[in-house]
């Protein structure tokens, strides 16, 4: 009960987390966040995970202490707090559902509330088992189960926070790029986030030998590409005559400057 308990309570933190970085990143760009606030949303999902993850491992840790030794739990205690705990669940699960479709955030708060839900049914199983039969070490296997579906399901979702952006092959956008007519390479490339819906990307193309009268519309033609191919909007690139590319540079990001 107190595993489902302060599961709850880091959820319902969890929401008031979620719901004020997704009200810091309604802010427009300024001179201070020239891209915007949009990664708000991003960073609160890092921490709600993070969180959720070394809670598990505290939750893991009090199972065993119980199985070493167990402690009195009162049953008809554990049966209704955890009934009245599944309504509040399945509640606010139903309130965040819409908004879970459109926002890393509030899926994770969702999916954070079925869980607890989950978990409620869980420990109103352990409190049946301890009043019919006085099974007291069931208290600490559900605890462990709790625990580990915390761990399982936040290392699944954090990747998504991790990795920026999680869902665009970075092979396959430089083969796209490669495949565009005039363009003979492509170097420093930059993947990252702006905010959750809106992956960025900025590179160097080298345009082909003969080619360079029609740069611009090469560039056109990329952009196009990596559009309607991967869904990218914000694209920088800058373009190199095939005699003046850059000397020995790296596929994927920039070489450290030496100091």
């Amino acid at each position: 009960m107190i595993a489902d308990a302060i599961h709850n309570l880091s959820d319902a933190l969890s929401l008031v987390l979620a719901f004020v970085a997704r009200k810091i990143a309604q802010r427009p760009a300024d001179d201070t966040m020239t891209f915007g606030y949009g990664r708000a949303e991003i960073v609160a999902a890092l921490i709600n995970y993070t969180t959720l993850i070394l809670l598990g491992v505290y939750l893991i840790y009090e199972a065993i202490l119980r199985f070493v030794t167990p402690a009195d739990v009162d049953g008809w205690m554990v049966v209704i707090i955890a009934a009245f705990a599944l309504v509040v669940d399945a509640v606010t699960a139903m309130l965040t559902y819409a908004l879970s479709k459109q926002s890393m955030n509030i899926r994770a708060a969702f999916l954070h509330n079925v869980a607890d839900a989950l978990g409620s049914v869980a420990v109103i199983v352990a409190g049946t088992a301890i009043i019919l039969y006085d099974w007291r070490l069931i208290d600490s296997a559900i605890t462990l189960l709790i625990a580990s579906y915390i761990i399982w399901q936040s290392v699944s979702e954090i990747g998504g926070a991790i990795r920026s952006p999680p869902d665009l092959d970075t092979r396959a956008i430089l083969s796209a790029i490669r495949s565009v007519e005039g363009v003979a390479d492509v170097h420093h490339l930059h993947l990252w986030q702006m905010q959750e819906h809106q992956p960025a990307l900025d590179g160097h193309i080298v345009i082909a030998q003969g080619a360079w009268g029609d740069a611009d519309t090469i560039k056109r033609a990329v952009k196009t590409a990596l559009r309607d191919g991967f869904g990218l909007s914000h694209i920088t690139l800058e373009t190199e005559c095939h005699a003046h590319a850059c000397r020995d540079p790296l596929e994927v990001g920039h070489k450290a400057v030496a100091r």
